[in-house]
């Protein structure tokens, strides 16, 4: 598969020219009228940041990024023939499924560990890493929707994400959930497709919802256009390792084949 880093704006001081690149995209070549993007596909952090005042272990773990979304996102590029878009940088350098600004956007405390280095955090390094991660991701996204949209193939859109199998001390059952909000289009047809596919156990809008209001990458890059769009949710033991990673995206892909064969699924529609 062709993986190849995507352009971006000039790094600002954050960025070093030993740091990762904010952002890649996987099989640039796909022909498929889908997008996928994964927000927290990757850990890395700034080398300015050091490991943001954690030790190594608290970066292994879901609070850092999804466990397993890049190997499912890559996976399903594979299968459906379609580009993928991930990020590169950790969600507590800065959340890329946030609002710049939001609260939540540049923790100081996740999941109940405290993020030394997010602490009284001053507007100007926030904006330094707006500027040189969060903002050259989604300027990537949204140059593939515009141009899928100027060649007249409005694209499916699809949001990889993964989650803790337990939390607060919940054990959570499901095996993938699908979050969506007000457009039924392709969320609906791919719930009913899992919930009869043997021994998968599928969430509507949980463990989290896709109404939360903190959410912006559908809402930026699907809903403002009208693109049919899902947010995938995939629980993190189950996808951990590659083998995981593949089968889970097999049974999604497999479960994706007839509603995106549905051309209904390729007009603008807003609701």
């Amino acid at each position: 598969m062709n993986h190849r880093p995507a352009p971006f704006p000039a790094r600002g001081s954050l960025l070093g020219p030993e740091d990762a690149p904010p952002v890649a995209v996987i099989n640039p070549d796909g022909k498929a009228q889908v997008l996928l993007f994964a927000d927290h596909a990757g850990r890395a952090i700034p080398r300015r940041l050091g490991r943001l005042g954690l030790d190594r272990a608290s970066l292994d773990l879901h609070i850092a990024f999804d466990i397993g979304a890049r190997l499912v996102a890559e996976r399903l590029a594979e299968r459906l023939g379609a580009p993928a878009v991930l990020g590169g940088y950790s969600r507590l350098v800065i959340d890329c499924n946030r609002p710049v600004g939001h609260e939540t956007s540049i923790p100081e405390v996740s999941d109940g560990i405290r993020i030394p280095g997010n602490a009284g955090l001053e507007a100007a390094d926030a904006r330094a890493r707006d500027e040189a991660i969060h903002r050259p991701y989604h300027d990537t996204i949204a140059a593939w929707v515009s141009r899928l949209l100027g060649a007249g193939r409005p694209p499916a859109v699809i949001s990889v994400h993964s989650f803790t199998p337990v939390m607060r001390g919940f054990r959570r059952p499901w095996h993938v959930g699908i979050l969506w909000n007000r457009d039924p289009r392709l969320a609906v047809p791919l719930l009913r497709q899992l919930a009869a596919t043997p021994s998968v156990a599928v969430g509507d809008n949980v463990p989290y919802s896709g109404t939360d209001e903190f959410g912006f990458s559908i809402p930026f890059h699907a809903e403002r256009h009208g693109l049919a769009h899902v947010q995938l949710e995939v629980r993190q033991d189950l996808i951990a390792e590659a083998a995981g990673a593949r089968h889970w995206a097999d049974v999604i892909a497999d479960a994706l084949a007839a509603p995106l064969a549905d051309p209904g699924l390729y007009r603008l529609s807003r609701y």
